[in-house]
């Protein structure tokens, strides 16, 4: 049986590594096998981070919603507001709502007399 020289394989499989880890710092970007652990470390951060972006978006949504309620009425909540959107059958995801409050703030105010006749 013939040998087999693997140094093309594994210069190329270091060199996909190595190109990954470019812009790291120290030698986690150069020495194979600390690059190897760096980019793994990378790719967990970025898998987590994906989920927590969009947990992340909803907390300041609904921040902005709960200012541009206040804003209007003083005694209105930010869940109370949101109840009084269900009990209308008004149907606006938090993303829309945030920026109506932001862009449209006549059009938000209208929702928000709609919810609060709702409550009433």
């Amino acid at each position: 049986m013939s040998r087999v020289k693997r140094g093309v394989t594994a210069h190329a499989r270091h060199k996909k590594v190595l190109d990954e880890v470019k812009g790291h710092s120290g030698r986690r970007k150069n020495v194979f096998r600390i690059a190897k652990q760096s980019r793994d470390k990378a790719q967990e951060y970025a898998t987590r981070d994906r989920k927590r972006r969009k947990r992340t978006f909803r907390a300041l949504w609904i921040q902005r919603i709960n200012a541009g309620v206040r804003a209007i009425d003083a005694d209105l909540t930010y869940s109370r507001f949101i109840n009084g959107l269900a009990l209308s059958g008004i149907e606006v995801d938090r993303k829309v709502l945030s920026d109506l409050a932001i862009r449209e703030p006549e059009a938000f105010a209208a929702i928000v007399a709609k919810a609060k006749a709702a409550l009433a």
